[in-house]
């Protein structure tokens, strides 16, 4: 009888397994992310804005629900950029932190957007604009009629920082309430007013937006210009990180949270107290990633990922690296990363298969391009995604980019050819989940005495692997007797390993044990 109930259990075992998609193992925070724009991904509903609908029906596009199957992105975490109501295009300014903008959708499409994700192992993160809000914000609304008033009665009087007129701090920026004689500070715009966050309440208004949308299933959030809730005063910004991040991570104690100081590393540390934090100095034209793609010294990369782990492991243990080329405040990589001579796959390998959660732009994975220029707007690096189907996403408000210049080709495309560079970053980002090590191991800088081939020995659960990169676009061959085996490769070339020989193609990466 014993026998035969065993093999009933594994008959429904099988059954009950047959059929699914493999799902991505991952099972932790890093990840590899996708940022969205979302007015400019994909339109559902033909009205020329990308919206919550269209995200939902490209996921197959960014993950199929297969690690393995190579046939789409392969992405395991998206940031959306703010889809509260707001009065602009870009959504930064937010009117009402409850309400999905009337342009995106609603709150039951959210929800079904964190439930595909969610069925896929991707994670969403909601971009969180709480160092200011929009002037047309029910809050400064209110804060605005008590100070001409004179009401120190009303709930929202010290809602917004404000100061007495021609006696304010320097240093930041003051806009004048009518008839008041005193001034709201507005360091972004005159129409993106500064919230107050000595004030209690604020704070706890704000808790209770980003506890709303983990009720609602979201799994971290991006923090917008966070050294701007203290603006000038990093210790007082950074006590108030700690205590939000503490109070979230209370409330869940596995979200992912990534913050925003625009700045050079030794500001952007001060706030890995509390949180994670892109690296900016590891992005755009003159950033560290770029430099190495574009064939200067590896070793000045090894270097500088292997000290900066070192760097904000000693802030906070549980700290990582968050690698980025672009985003939707810079010129896009495309413009001094040429797909054609093999630079943007180098960069590919470079940021991908780094430590920590490296994050891609949307429309970086086919080389779609987008420059600010002479223009006084971002919205040309907004632009709309590149889909080559029947997708009728239009450019963002503002934008008078020249498409003529989008010389790398559509998502349609690119699918359609095995060297894309699109295919690329699907295989490079398999890669990656296939050695957990490249995400979470510790790194030490393997120098191989080369200016152009150099990398690392990584330790992971108790076993050592090594990762090599050869940035320039010529063969190079090394004598070491470190390596027993290659485990595999990506680029543009081979590698091989032959009589303590390693041989390494232009623009290719190797691990070996």
């Amino acid at each position: 009888m014993k026998k035969y109930i065993s093999l009933i259990l594994i008959s429904l075992l099988f059954l009950t397994s047959c059929g699914k998609k493999a799902v991505d193992p991952i099972d932790d925070n890093y990840r590899v992310f996708y940022e969205i724009f979302v007015g400019s991904f994909s339109d559902s509903d033909n009205d020329g804005v990308g919206d919550l609908q269209g995200i939902i029906n490209r996921l197959d596009y960014l993950n199929d629900g297969n690690i393995n199957s190579e046939k789409s992105l392969g992405i395991q975490g998206i940031w959306l950029t703010p889809i509260f109501e707001s009065p602009s295009y870009h959504k930064y300014d937010v009117v009402d932190y409850y309400t999905i903008d009337k342009d995106f959708g609603t709150q039951d499409d959210l929800d079904r957007l964190i439930e595909e994700c969610h069925k896929r192992n991707i994670i969403v993160i909601l971009d969180m604009v709480i160092n200011h809000t929009s002037g047309l914000n029910p809050w400064f609304k209110e804060f605005y009629k008590a100070h001409q008033n004179n009401d120190t009665s009303n709930y929202y009087y010290d809602f917004y920082t404000y100061d007495v007129q021609f006696e304010a701090e320097a240093g930041k920026s003051w806009c004048d309430i009518e008839g008041a004689g005193e001034v709201y500070e507005c360091n972004f715009s005159y129409d993106m007013p500064e919230l107050n966050f000595d004030n209690e309440n604020v704070r706890n208004e704000v808790l209770n937006i980003a506890k709303f949308y983990l009720d609602k299933g979201i799994d971290g959030f991006r923090f917008d210009a966070a050294k701007y809730v203290y603006f000038n005063d990093n210790g007082k910004s950074v006590n108030f990180w700690n205590w939000y991040t503490d109070k979230l991570r209370e409330y869940k104690e596995d979200i992912y949270l990534v913050g925003e100081v625009w700045s050079s590393e030794n500001e952007i540390n001060k706030y890995y107290e509390a949180m994670n934090c892109f690296n900016f100095d590891m992005a755009q034209v003159k950033g560290i990633i770029a430099d190495a793609a574009r064939g200067s010294n590896i070793n000045d990369f090894t270097d500088y990922v292997v000290s900066y782990q070192n760097r904000i492991k000693d802030i906070n243990p549980d700290a990582m690296a968050i690698p980025f080329i672009s985003n939707h405040d810079m010129d896009r990589s495309s413009g001094y990363l040429s797909v054609a001579d093999g630079k943007a796959y180098m960069a590919a390998n470079l940021y991908l298969l780094s430590p920590g959660s490296p994050f891609i732009y949307y429309g970086e994975e086919i080389g779609m391009k987008g420059s600010r220029g002479s223009a006084n707007t971002d919205a040309n690096r907004r632009l709309a995604m590149l889909w080559g189907d029947n997708d009728t996403i239009s450019n963002p408000e503002g934008s008078d980019y020249d498409n003529n210049n989008q010389v790398n080709g559509t998502v349609a495309e690119q699918l359609k050819d095995k060297d894309s560079l699109l295919n690329y970053y699907s295989k490079v980002i398999s890669i990656r989940n296939k050695y957990p090590q490249i995400a979470r191991g510790t790194y030490k800088v393997l120098n191989l005495n080369s200016s152009n081939l150099g990398g690392f020995e990584i330790e992971y659960n108790g076993e050592t692997s090594y990762l090599i990169h050869n940035n320039s676009p010529d063969e190079i061959t090394v004598d070491t007797d470190i390596f027993n085996s290659i485990s595999d490769s990506i680029g543009l070339n081979n590698a091989s390993l032959k009589n303590n020989q390693l041989t390494v193609g232009g623009y290719t990466s190797v691990i070996l044990k």
